[in-house]
């Protein structure tokens, strides 16, 4: 099944490049695995595909490598080489590419190798919502860092709270989007200026 991640990485001009990687949502590992010289969280190795990324970072705009990368193996990377999109803004990330279900986290890569984890919370509430453009991505950092609650925490807390709004709407206290836009509320309350929270909603969801 295994763990999705969506990885974005600044580019010189201020867009993203965006890639997937299957099982990076595992631990926050990609927190501390994407380096300089690992810029995929793979082997230590100066590819053909490295050096691609690192000119697309600096600003430059080469072809893209004529070999296919391979993912899932311990020769290969944990991101996948090869973008699923390019030269996108994060407001067109969150609303057209991150699945808040099925993504079980998104990072953005900065120039300088500094890592910001997020995890994607879905404010769904039944099957049929739309699973993007419809939920938030809260900040959070890797297990065991001091001071701050771990992924499961955040996401355990999370649905707690759903619930409690989701009986709301069963019990015909508040319509879908008024129970929506309290969870938000939640949230954004919950979350203070501890921790950054980006909520993306479109027409048709909650």
């Amino acid at each position: 099944m295994g763990h999705r991640a969506l990885v974005a990485y600044e580019r010189a001009d201020g867009r993203y490049d965006l890639h997937y990687a299957h099982w990076g949502g595992t631990d926050l590992r990609l927190v501390r695995a994407l380096t300089p010289r690992t810029p995929f969280g793979g082997p230590d190795a100066d590819d053909e595909w490295v050096r691609w990324l690192r000119a697309r970072l600096a600003g430059e705009d080469p072809d893209s490598p004529t070999g296919v990368p391979t993912e899932g193996d311990a020769d290969a990377t944990v991101v996948n080489p090869r973008p699923r999109a390019r030269g996108l803004t994060l407001e067109e990330i969150l609303a057209e590419h991150l699945d808040f279900l099925s993504h079980e986290a998104f990072y953005v890569v900065h120039p300088d190798f500094a890592v910001d984890a997020f995890l994607p919370l879905w404010f769904g509430m039944d099957v049929d919502d739309p699973t993007v453009g419809n939920g938030a991505l809260v900040g959070v950092r890797p297990p065991g860092t001091d001071g701050d609650p771990d992924a499961e925490y955040v996401r355990a807390w999370f649905q707690g709270a759903k619930r409690v709004v989701e009986t709301l709407v069963d019990e015909g206290e508040r319509s879908r989007t008024a129970a929506t836009d309290l969870l938000e509320t939640v949230l954004r309350t919950w979350a203070g200026d501890d921790r950054p929270v980006e909520v993306v909603r479109q027409r048709g969801g909650a």
